[in-house]
C-alpha cells in the first residue's frame, strides 16, 4: 500500500505526536508499505525507509516559537501526483495536513486523519480563546472531509464526538517497551536527577513545558513534600520553560534540557514517581513511557490520561485542580515502597500488552477501511461541490491493490 503522510511536526521535534509518527513508519516499512511524508521545516530526508518532503515553515511567534507552522506549496500537488498513493493520512490537520486534505479532497483520494491534540482546549492555554469557536468549525470541516478519523484514546474519541465529528474511531495505544525498562534505573542518572541527593525521593516529570502542560500545579505539592526530602526532576524543554524556572526558584528541582535514547530511559526509570499534572493529554505517551519503565504514574484524572493509567493499580489519579488530593497521591506512593513497588510492576505488565506492531496492523486496517468507504461511493465530479466541480482534477482509481469486501460486496 502506498500512503502519503501529511504531519504538522516531525523530527528534530520531538513530543507525543512525533513519537507516534516515528513508531508508525518503523512498523509500516516493517510490514512492507510505502510511505511519503510532508512535513514542516528541516526534517530528515528518510525515515525508516520512507522518503520525507519537506515544506518550508514558520515559528508559530509569540504564542509557540518551537512549533514550526508548515506552508504549503506547488510542489506538494506534484508529488502526490507522481506517488499516487493508495490512501491520505493527515495527522493533526491545521495547517499542513489541513492543506493535504483539501489537496486530496481535490484528487479524488480517500483519507484517514487522526486527532492527536485538542487544538481548541490548546488555545485557551495559550491566550487565544476568541478564535476557539471558529476553529473548532474549521477542525470540524477538514476531519469530515476524511473517510476514517482517529482518536488515541475513548475520551478522545468522546471528545472528537462532541465537536462534531464524524467516522471517529479508536487508535490503540502502544508502547515502547524494549527500550523503556526496569533495569534502565542507574545510580548515575538518580544522582544527576536529585542534584546529589540519590537518597531523597525523587519525583519526575518528562515532557514539554508549555502553559497547556500546567506544570505549575506541581510547585504547591513540592513545597509541601521538600520538608520531608522530596525533590523534583523537570526533563524536556519548551516556551514556558525559563518563566517555569523562575516559579520553580528556591524549591529543590532540577531542570535538565532536553534529553533522548539511553539517558531518557535511564531517567524513567531512576524516578519514584512521575508527576502529570496536565489536563490537556489526548493520551499521554510520557505516562505510558513511565509505567514501561516499572515507574507508577500520579496524573489528572482527565483525557487520555484514565485510558493510559490504570487508576489504584498502575497509578493514581487526582482531580483537576486538586492540590490536596495531587498531593495526597504524590505522598502516598513516595512514601509507601510496597505501593509503589506493586504498582510499579503492574504498569510495566499493562505496557507490555500494547505493542507498535498489534496498533500499526489495525491502523493498516483503518486505512483498507477508509479506502473501501471512498471507492465504494460513486465518485464523479458532478458529486461534488461547486468548488470541487471548478478545480477539482480527480486522478484514476490505483489498480494496485485488490479491492476488499464493504458490506459482503467488492468496493468499486
Amino acid at each position: 500500500m502506498r500512503i502519503a503522510l501529511f504531519t504538522e511536526v516531525f523530527l528534530p521535534k520531538i513530543d507525543g505526536v512525533v513519537t507516534r509518527v516515528l513508531r508508525t513508519l518503523e512498523q509500516l516499512q516493517a510490514l512492507g508499505h510505502e510511505v511519503l511524508v510532508f512535513a514542516p521545516g528541516h526534517p530528515p530526508s528518510n525515515y525508516a525507509g520512507a522518503r520525507v518532503v519537506p515544506v518550508n515553515a514558520v515559528p508559530m511567534k509569540p504564542w509557540y516559537p518551537e512549533l514550526k507552522v508548515g506552508l504549503p506549496t506547488p510542489n506538494i500537488a506534484r508529488e502526490i501526483e507522481e506517488f499516487a498513493p493508495h490512501v491520505v493520512h493527515q495527522v493533526n490537520p491545521v495547517v499542513l495536513a489541513a492543506y493535504g486534505s483539501l489537496s486530496a479532497a481535490r484528487r479524488d483520494l480517500p483519507m484517514l486523519a487522526s486527532f492527536h491534540t485538542d487544538t481548541p482546549q490548546y488555545a485557551d492555554a495559550l491566550g487565544l480563546a476568541p478564535i476557539r469557536r471558529a476553529g473548532t468549525r474549521y477542525l470540524r470541516f477538514i476531519h469530515n472531509l476524511a473517510e476514517v478519523n482517529l482518536c488515541t484514546s475513548p475520551q478522545m474519541v468522546e471528545r472528537a464526538e462532541a465537536m462534531g465529528i464524524e467516522r471517529v474511531d479508536l487508535w490503540p495505544k502502544a508502547i515502547d517497551t524494549a527500550n523503556y525498562r526496569p533495569d534502565r534505573r542507574s545510580a548515575e542518572m538518580r544522582a544527576r536527577l536529585t542534584d546529589g541527593h540519590p537518597d531523597d525521593k525523587l519525583m519526575i516529570y518528562i515532557g514539554r513545558m508549555s502553559k497547556e502542560k500546567d506544570l505549575r500545579e506541581l510547585v504547591e505539592p513540592l513545597r509541601r513534600l521538600a520538608s520531608r526530602g522530596v525533590r523534583l526532576a523537570m526533563v524536556g524543554s519548551g516556551p514556558d520553560r525559563d518563566e517555569l524556572e523562575r516559579e520553580f526558584a528556591g524549591t529543590p528541582t532540577v531542570f535538565t534540557g532536553y534529553m533522548s535514547g539511553d539517558d531518557l530511559a535511564a531517567a524513567f526509570a531512576s524516578a519514584d514517581v512521575f508527576a502529570f499534572p496536565s489536563t490537556t493529554e489526548t493520551l499521554g505517551f510520557v505516562a505510558l513511557e513511565s509505567m514501561a519503565s516499572g515507574v507508577p504514574v500520579v496524573g489528572a484524572r482527565t483525557g487520555g490520561i484514565p485510558f493510559a493509567v490504570t487508576e489504584g493499580e498502575s497509578g493514581l489519579l487526582f482531580e483537576p485542580g486538586d492540590a490536596d488530593g495531587f498531593t495526597a497521591a504524590l505522598e502516598r506512593l513516595l512514601f509507601d515502597d510496597e505501593l509503589r513497588v506493586r504498582m510499579g510492576a503492574v504498569g510495566r505488565a499493562e505496557a507490555e500488552q500494547h505493542s507498535w506492531r498489534a496498533a500499526t496492523e489495525r491502523l493498516v486496517e483503518f486505512y483498507e477501511e477508509a479506502i473501501d468507504r471512498h471507492w465504494a461511493r460513486a465518485h464523479t465530479l458532478s458529486s461534488y461541490s461547486l468548488p470541487m466541480r471548478l478545480f477539482g482534477r480527480p486522478m484514476p482509481r490505483p489498480t494496485d491493490l485488490a479491492p476488499r469486501l464493504v458490506d459482503g460486496v467488492p468496493g468499486n
